[in-house]
């Protein structure tokens, strides 16, 4: 986790975001990696790649692990876990972001977000 956010610091502070577009990104990326090792279950040892890039005022996070298979576009939100004190961060990714593409192959997820710059 931490090597995915000192990534995305650095690309925040390469590209200048905004204060606003940093946040949203840092909290996307944190939430994503964090789905992968809380419930893709990736087995001991593996790597979650991430790449960010910006094209036109649009950042694109892309994200490959060796999880459980996870289409974030079939989700279905049912609530926050008042009891565990989470489950909102997908409603988040998806208020912030759009899929642009999901797959797997060869035993790997590659996810791609979209954020618009505000």
């Amino acid at each position: 986790m931490a090597r995915a956010l000192g990534v995305t610091r650095v690309f925040i502070e390469r590209h200048e975001l905004g204060r606003d577009a940093a946040e949203r990104l840092a909290i996307v990326v944190e939430e994503w990696v964090a789905n992968v090792l809380e419930h893709g279950g990736p087995p001991a040892g593996s790597r979650i790649g991430l790449r960010l890039a910006l094209h036109a005022q649009i950042v694109r996070v892309t994200v490959t692990d060796t999880g459980r298979a996870f289409d974030p576009r079939a989700a279905v939100f049912e609530g926050p876990d008042l009891d565990r004190g989470g489950g909102v961060g997908l409603e988040l990714m998806r208020a912030w972001s759009r899929v642009a593409a999901y797959g797997r192959r060869a035993g790997r997820n590659r996810l791609v977000l979209e954020l618009p710059l505000p």
